[in-house]
């Protein structure tokens, strides 16, 4: 399954619904005839055009589908895999498996779903392909170099033509549409025979306006994170009261004691945590609040969990974004890196204590002020690095 969030399908759960989703598929292409190679094959002579309707279909609504669920921040897009482009292969591979489309009748999805129903010539067809894969694995030192050639890395319509995502989807919406229309034509006159331009039944009407319903409702509503964003830009003074918060000197503290517990969530900027790398921390940035990963580094058990930032009014509008994302147990530096550096980096030392309290607080800082420069310079052999996102693997 995809990066739902939240993470709603555990790993064990993914390999039920990967079998149950399997033999729904497989059901639904044998009941649409696709265990035929006369369905393949009569999109190539035109007189059957049902493979280009039903893919073209599937494609839209599983582009519609992410680009929705993305929207309303229920899916992670960054932790999908998308193949990497090789032109000159992509355009040899697709010339190749065309001509084996059209010869064999099948293709490699079909052919399963017609050799599990007992036909000789699917079961052929894929002794061709096992075939195929074995002459190119075993003669890959020969096809590397134009399997390598033409790399355009994973590039995304959206980001190359500059085209928002939802008037995309309505723009391809529309190239199906306009496609079913033509191959019908294509169809009536290959067949002999007379149909209207467009058939209205109350299904197709019904499923036409909700998908048109949902697809403007990418115009008319925002998204999560940018709800979120524009509702902590300029926060209230008495949040600070509802927030649960740590002292530079308890924190100071857990470091100096080397406290696994300590899970320290950091906003800085690159440049700042070079300059003071923090022990036990993780880079993070606001974009990643959004993502599946926070919803399994706070979920980790008996952790305490804290943001840092330069300010503590940064901290503030991190932390209320994470706790209205479901993240309660996080707490936020007082007075963000900037206190954490007055009161324990540079500590005054000169300065003279007034009661009992001031006297320990005195004895501890000066102690932290001493014994800090240590541990940074340690931390700074192994400075924070960003977060490498794994991004889930698979695909047709």
């Amino acid at each position: 399954m995809g990066p739902l969030v939240p993470d709603i399908i555990g790993p064990n759960l993914n390999f039920i619904l990967a079998i149950a989703i399997g033999v729904a598929f497989g059901w639904i292409l044998e009941q649409a005839g696709f265990s035929t190679s006369k369905k393949l094959v009569g999109l190539f002579y035109g007189y059957d055009f049902t493979v280009l309707r039903v893919f073209f279909t599937a494609g839209i609504v599983a582009m519609g589908g992410v680009i929705a669920l993305q929207h309303f921040g229920f899916l992670d897009v960054n932790l999908i895999y998308i193949n990497p482009t090789y032109i000159w292969s992509a355009l040899a591979g697709g010339l190749i498996m065309g001509l084996g489309f059209v010869i064999g009748g099948f293709c490699p999805g079909t052919s399963v779903c017609a050799a599990a129903i007992g036909k000789v010539d699917a079961m052929l067809f894929i002794g061709g392909s096992f075939l195929g894969v074995l002459l190119f694995a075993e003669g890959y030192p020969l096809f590397e170099d134009l399997y390598k050639s033409g790399y355009w890395g994973s590039p995304q319509i959206f980001e190359t033509t500059g085209i928002p995502k939802p008037v995309f989807v309505l723009m391809l919406t529309g190239v199906a549409l306009l496609a079913f229309w033509a191959v019908s034509l294509v169809e009536a006159h290959v067949n002999g025979r007379k149909r209207p331009f467009v058939q209205l039944t109350r299904v197709s009407v019904s499923v036409a306006a909700l998908g048109g319903m949902i697809a403007l409702s990418g115009f008319a509503l925002p998204t999560e994170k940018d709800t979120l964003l524009a509702a902590t830009e300029n926060l209230e003074p008495s949040i600070r009261a509802e927030l649960r918060t740590m002292t530079p000197d308890e924190f100071a503290f857990r470091i100096l004691d080397e406290d696994t517990r300590l899970q320290v969530i950091d906003f800085r900027s690159l440049e700042a945590r070079k300059s003071l790398p923090l022990p036990y921390a993780t880079a993070f940035t606001v974009n990643n609040l959004f993502e599946k990963e926070p919803m399994l580094i706070f979920a980790r058990k008996k952790k305490v969990n804290v943001l840092v930032a330069d300010d503590e009014t940064t901290e503030l509008r991190m932390a209320v974004i994470a706790r209205e994302l479901g993240h309660d147990n996080v707490r936020i530096l007082e007075g963000g890196l900037a206190a954490f550096e007055r009161d324990i980096l540079h500590f005054d030392t000169t300065r003279v204590p007034a009661n009992r309290h001031d006297i320990d607080t005195y004895r501890f800082r000066t102690r932290a002020s001493r014994a800090m420069p240590a541990v940074i310079a340690a931390q700074s052999a192994a400075p924070v690095a960003p977060k490498v996102i794994k991004r889930a693997v698979g695909g047709c």
